[in-house]
């Protein structure tokens, strides 16, 4: 009879827990996340995928023609993408998604500012089946209309699939933008068409309104109108980042994700202040709570409705327990 006290109280204990604490809910998709892989300790580039929810593209700095599919509610890797077809990479330094469901890789990246006459982009299908393989990617030979010069960043608009790249300089760059198509056969010229300042990578947002460019220290927010910056830009308010390398939107554009190089790296997300808040919630539903992450469940809170079932689950408890011990007395 003891044992059955014992199981009522317990009983009574677990009634009145939250329900959050029932059990642990998994990482959101598209939030902070760390890049686990130990083979990742220059993570350059970043790019969310456009056929796999929650996956993020990202490759080192110098390395082997590969890149990594990195899964955002755990950071570990789920793919890594072996490159055919293409020369021995110098420097990638960005990756990119298309509207043609395209991985755009740039090889553009020149130390010695303007040792190379000219530079690769790489272009690969995006995997229907994340795994571990092998495949065959174009290369585009890529020269600057005013001469070499170093850059980090490289953009391909969500919408017209043209490729613009940003030439990285301390004391200011400049945005080029590609031919319309790319080109396999001869040069593809890329022509100078603004300034933007010290810039270490870039995205565009999944409207292809705005584009997003990121420096060591600080990142500025443009309009984007008739294939040019549009105004000053503002600060999304970027993270202080030891070796600030890489930048991408979420699919839905409603936050940016910030990365850096070195090993287990940690991406953080920055909300964007405009981002449409929570849908009303629906006949039965409640409305999440003030900072959950979308599609998380919220957490339980200390309504007066929790307070009133966690009375009457302890008054209900408290009841048995004197009963039985009423049938003990009996005994």
């Amino acid at each position: 009879m003891r044992s059955a006290l014992c199981a009522l109280g317990a009983a009574a204990a677990l009634a009145l827990l939250p329900a959050g604490h029932a059990r642990a809910e998994g990482q959101e998709p598209d939030r902070d996340f760390t890049i686990e892989d130990p083979r990742v300790t220059e993570s350059s580039g970043l790019a969310a995928s456009r056929a796999h929810p929650g996956i993020y593209w990202t490759h080192n700095d110098q390395d082997e023609p590969r890149v990594f599919a990195v899964d955002s509610r755990t950071g570990r890797t789920v793919a890594t993408i072996t490159l055919t077809g293409v020369g021995t990479p110098r420097d990638m330094e960005a990756v990119s998604v298309g509207p043609d469901g395209a991985v755009y890789v740039g090889d553009i990246g020149d130390n010695l500012d303007g040792s190379w006459d000219h530079v690769w982009i790489y272009r690969f299908p995006e995997p229907k089946t994340l795994k571990d393989q092998t495949v065959r990617a174009e290369q585009y030979v890529v020269k600057y209309a005013d001469g070499p010069r170093n850059a980090e960043a490289l953009m391909v608009h969500p919408k017209t699939g043209r490729v613009y790249i940003a030439s990285k300089n301390e004391d200011g760059g400049g945005l080029y933008a590609g031919p319309e198509r790319l080109s396999t056969s001869g040069t593809n010229t890329f022509r100078r068409i603004g300034d933007v300042p010290w810039v270490t990578d870039g995205a565009f947002s999944p409207d292809g309104r705005r584009l997003l460019l990121r420096g060591y220290f600080s990142a500025r927010e443009y309009d984007w109108k008739d294939g040019r910056i549009d105004g000053d830009g503002t600060s999304p308010g970027a993270p202080f980042q030891g070796q600030a390398e890489s930048v991408t939107y979420t699919p839905d554009g409603t936050g940016m994700l910030f990365g850096s190089e070195g090993a287990q790296s940690r991406v953080v997300r920055v909300d964007r202040p405009d981002a449409p808040a929570p849908a009303d919630p629906g006949p039965g539903q409640e409305a999440p709570t003030p900072g959950t992450p979308p599609g998380a469940t919220p957490a339980a809170t200390d309504s007066p409705g929790s307070a009133t079932k966690g009375f009457l689950v302890l008054a209900g408890a408290t009841v048995l327990v004197l009963g039985v011990k009423r049938l003990l007395r009996r005994d």
